[in-house]
């Protein structure tokens, strides 16, 4: 059931309520279907550097939100520094919920994601607006898992145009990058709380300290007493487990940290410059 027009009415009425910009809805081309994307973009003619946003294993929307706060309040960041922010919806558009604690996943970070990475990119390079060697990747939980899998030299796209110009992925799961030597064509920051017992700092930190000498620049930040989604704002610290809330993981600790947020939001920024 299509509703544009209903759509388009409620994200305003949300955007106003809130005080910020709406988001615009696209639709990418899949080779299975369309990926419905949202787009944030700086007023006038471009070409602006742009940072395609992938959303964690809760989804990018909920209701009312076509945006949830959490990547609203990073895409709006973005926006007022000059990027324009594309927010591919990878589960809304495959008419699926959250997928934290589904046993039987059928979107995967490494398959199904990295292709509406690719589809999203392929799109960007035929608007006017971008500038094409500024597009740059950015990734929370499931989705900075999917970044990893796009960035590795096996993942070259395979279209003619500027191959990205960072990445940063926060609070990956590490733990099959690791094992397989993982490596980056593309300039990559990890960030991760030290105490994140959802992912797993210890293999992020050997995932990236593996690539030097045979890799595009990979750094790791790891914020002391940090826990999984430290950067979501005002979120106090609880656990995850028994949670109702089918957008959480299944287990560890979720919540806030005003340091490492604030540090964060610094260094993504001068990370995005470079």
């Amino acid at each position: 059931m299509r509703l544009p027009l209903t759509a388009l009415f409620l994200t305003f009425l949300m955007s106003a309520a809130h005080g910020s910009p709406a988001p615009q809805p696209v639709e990418i081309p899949l080779a299975s279907g369309v990926l419905h994307a949202q787009l944030y973009k700086p007023e006038g003619a471009g070409p602006f550097p742009t940072v395609i946003a992938l959303h964690g294993c809760g989804g990018l929307a909920g209701h009312p939100d076509s945006v949830l706060p959490r990547y609203r309040d990073w895409a709006e960041r973005l926006l007022k520094s000059g990027n324009a922010v594309l927010l591919p919806d990878s589960y809304g558009s495959r008419e699926l919920g959250p997928q934290c604690r589904v046993k039987d996943i059928h979107v995967k970070a490494r398959r199904e994601r990295v292709a509406d990475i690719a589809a999203s990119r392929a799109w960007l390079m035929k608007q006017s607006w971008v500038a094409r060697d500024r597009v740059s990747l950015m990734g929370w939980a499931n989705g900075a898992s999917a970044l990893l899998w796009a960035v590795r030299p096996q993942s070259t796209a395979r279209d003619v145009g500027p191959d990205f110009r960072a990445a940063i992925a926060f609070y990956p799961d590490c733990r099959i990058s690791a094992g397989l030597g993982w490596s980056t064509r593309v300039p990559t920051l990890v960030l991760i709380g030290a105490n994140d017992d959802v992912s797993s700092p210890p293999a992020c930190r050997q995932m990236v300290e593996g690539a030097h000498g045979r890799s595009a620049l990979a750094r790791i930040v790891v914020y002391p007493g940090a826990y999984h989604d430290f950067d979501r704002a005002n979120t106090p610290l609880h656990a995850a487990a028994g949670s109702p809330d089918a957008a959480a993981p299944e287990h560890g600790h979720l919540g806030t940290d005003a340091v490492a947020r604030a540090e964060s939001q610094k260094q993504v920024a001068e990370w995005l410059a470079r």
